[in-house]
This record gives structure tokens, C-alpha cells and sequence, in this order.
């Protein structure tokens, strides 16, 4: 078992009679990237603000690498990589006076190789109002590394960033998982959580719905595993007789199957094709996705 860099217990923030977030506990180990996901009023923000140390929690304790936020703040600070969802950087401050900053503050040279590692070192010269959207999130994902974290918290990190921004980025956190940082990751893009992290935890109401790895959770839901076969013949298009998958139609010589017991399913399916002496062309296999998976427990209204 890896060691815990994150461990939130029975945490709870009231604001007066509201509950924003309600017993909530979870790990995140060494090396790790971890999901936390959830709708809006979710709890997600609440959460990280009292793991950042920038909202005291009502109850409940959070110790992050090793420190406790609320008594710890200062030395939090130096241990911990925060890229926030929106930014108070001035709109007139240069690039590079950004970084130099930052770099003071942690008591560090000025870190000129995470410039060119996030190909923004042409625009240290350039005002940070005048950059674009996926040129602020780099500067943004640099200013956090500045200080070596060994915990790095991305909220929203791609967000309003564009495709070759965006696969930039999840670049560059791969890079820092096989780097051994361990990362927390907010997020509503349910692809960039399924591609990037290692669990999930989702949040409704600000309690804990489902928490695993992303195969976990999609398989703990109701959905179907899809199955795709085309075969020279077509002989299995609309065929009767298959037991463990349900026929759903056929698209262009593509017969399309949901089953429960995907291995089984594509057993019976290729015996089928080949004793009707049918070659199998294609074949594809599509479990049920994480967004799918989301949405059931949100519209479900998990937990109770």
C-alpha cells in the first residue's frame, strides 16, 4: 500500500443551516492522480478551499503531506501546488514578473525551465491580460510547480482551453505522475477524468456517491456493455438464438449487442459466426462510459 499524501476524515463545512460538505472522507495515496468529481453546488470547491487552507472546516480533519492546514498554513504553502479554477493575477503583470513572484516566495531561483517546459518563455515579456485562455493555464500549472510540491491541486485545469491545449496539458500531467507528484484533480470533463486519473471519488450533495477507479465505478452501474461485430456474410445481422447478448440493430452491415457478461457475450458471438463459416471483420467492445456511469448516480439522486 502506498503511503497517504491526503487524508480527509469525516469532514463537514456548514454555511448556517446549509451542509455544503457532509461527512465526507477519502484518501489520496503517492504517485496518484485522484478525480474528484460532482454537478455544481457539489461540494468539490468547499472541499479543496479546506484542503488549501482557505476555509476552516466546521468538523472533521485533513492532513495533507504530513501537515494540517489550519495549523500548519505556512509550511502547507511551501509543500502544496494550487493551479485555481479562475486567477487573481494582475491583468497588467508581465509573464515573467509572474514567475519571479512566485519564485521569491518560495524562497527558490526563478524557474526559467518550467518557462520552456510549458513553451511560455517567449512571452515573459507579454502582460498576462494579453495571453490567451490556454497560454494563462500553463503559466497557471508553472506558477503551482514553482515550489516542488509534492501535492499538486488542479481545479479545472483545461478548462475553456482548446483541443491541442488541452492534450498540452494532460501532457503534462502524466509527466508529473511518473515524476512521483501526486495530483488532485477537480473536474467536469468526465473524458479527461476516465483518461488521466487513477480513482474517482463523485460527490452529490456534498456527500461521497461512489469512490474507485474509473472501470470500477462505470461497472457498478446499470449500463450495458455495447458490443459491435461486422462479418463477411452478415449472418449474424438480426440473428434470434443469441442467449447472453440482447440485439439492439444493424447500421451499415454493423450488428450492435448489449450484454451484462461481456466475455461470455463475445464467446457466444464468435462461436455463432464461426459455425455459420462466417469470417469476423470487425469486432468492438465499448463498456459503458464514466459520463453515462455520472449521470445515473446525478439523476438517481446518489446518495440518499
Amino acid at each position: 500500500m502506498k503511503d497517504s499524501v491526503l487524508s480527509v476524515r469525516n469532514l463537514v463545512k456548514r454555511y448556517g443551516a446549509i451542509k455544503a460538505v457532509d461527512s465526507l472522507s477519502f484518501d489520496v495515496y503517492q504517485g496518484e492522480v485522484f478525480g474528484l468529481l460532482g454537478p455544481n453546488g457539489a461540494g468539490k470547491t468547499t472541499t479543496l478551499e479546506c484542503i488549501e487552507g482557505l476555509r476552516l472546516p466546521s468538523s472533521g480533519s485533513i492532513t495533507a503531506v504530513g501537515l494540517n492546514p489550519q495549523k500548519d498554513s505556512r509550511l502547507l504553502r511551501k509543500a502544496l501546488g494550487v493551479q485555481l479554477q479562475t486567477s487573481a493575477l494582475p491583468e497588467t503583470m508581465l509573464v515573467g514578473e509572474a514567475m519571479a513572484l512566485v519564485c521569491a516566495w518560495h524562497g527558490t531561483a526563478i524557474r526559467r525551465d518550467l518557462l520552456d517546459r510549458f513553451e511560455i518563455a517567449g512571452l515573459q515579456n507579454r502582460q498576462y491580460g494579453q495571453i490567451s485562455t490556454g497560454q494563462k493555464r500553463r503559466l497557471q500549472l508553472a506558477l503551482a510547480l514553482a515550489g516542488n510540491p509534492k501535492l499538486v491541486v488542479l481545479d479545472e485545469p483545461t478548462a475553456g482551453v482548446d483541443v491541442q491545449g488541452r492534450a498540452e496539458l494532460h501532457g503534462a500531467i502524466r509527466e508529473l505522475k511518473a515524476s512521483g507528484v501526486t495530483l488532485l484533480l477537480a473536474t467536469h470533463d468526465m473524458a479527461e477524468a476516465e483518461t488521466l486519473c487513477d480513482r474517482i471519488a463523485i460527490l452529490i450533495n456534498g456527500r461521497l456517491a461512489t469512490l474507485g477507479t474509473p472501470e470500477q465505478v462505470t461497472a457498478a452501474g446499470r449500463g450495458q456493455t455495447r458490443i459491435t461485430l461486422r462479418t463477411r456474410r452478415g449472418s449474424l445481422l438480426k440473428q434470434g438464438g443469441i442467449r447472453l447478448a440482447t440485439y439492439l440493430h444493424e447500421t451499415e452491415g454493423f450488428a450492435q449487442w448489449l450484454c451484462e457478461d461481456t466475455a461470455s457475450a463475445v464467446m457466444e458471438l464468435l462461436g455463432a459466426a464461426i459455425d455459420a463459416d462466417d469470417p469476423v471483420e470487425d469486432l468492438r467492445v465499448e463498456r459503458p462510459s464514466l459520463e453515462e456511469r455520472f449521470l445515473e448516480i446525478v439523476e438517481g439522486g446518489e446518495p440518499a
